[in-house]
């Protein structure tokens, strides 16, 4: 029973996990303070106001329904900083700078075989393949 345990815990994913939850609470930290500490701030130049104290009493209780503002602009704030300053440098990074390649074959619509991308006509099946134009462009037909 330990040794299986032990083959567990040794398991490649299993450790990759655990350092990825590491790194990510570490990165997480970093994105938190880059939101609270710099980005935030930068919305009172934009004139945001604070929603912190809206509510509504209910009974006894209240309703923070301006907590639930700022989290969702919190949120949209830490997406786009993600995606903007993670996500786009390092596709930007893992890519090279150079465009995505354009694909070498296609699916035939009709019979559903992988030919070169540049046919017009499929070798399988001897069916036209060429693009069809957009439904409202000029030209086309429905058959």
């Amino acid at each position: 029973m330990l040794r299986e345990f032990k083959a567990f815990v040794l398991r490649g994913s299993v450790v990759d996990l655990a350092v990825g939850v590491v790194i990510g609470a570490a990165f997480g930290t970093i994105v938190t303070s880059l939101v609270n500490d710099v980005l935030t701030p930068l919305l009172g130049l934009l004139n945001v106001p604070d929603f912190r104290g809206l509510g509504v009493d209910v009974g006894e209780d209240r309703i923070e329904y301006g907590l639930f503002v700022n989290a969702i602009i919190s949120f949209v704030i830490i997406a786009a900083a993600i995606f903007f300053l993670v996500v786009k440098p390092v596709n930007h990074l893992m890519s090279g700078g150079k465009p995505p390649e354009e694909p070498k074959v296609k699916e035939c619509p009709h019979c559903l075989s992988s030919i070169p991308a540049a046919a017009t006509v499929c070798a399988q099946c001897g069916r036209d393949v060429k693009e069809r134009a957009p439904s409202g462009a000029k030209g086309s037909r429905r058959r």
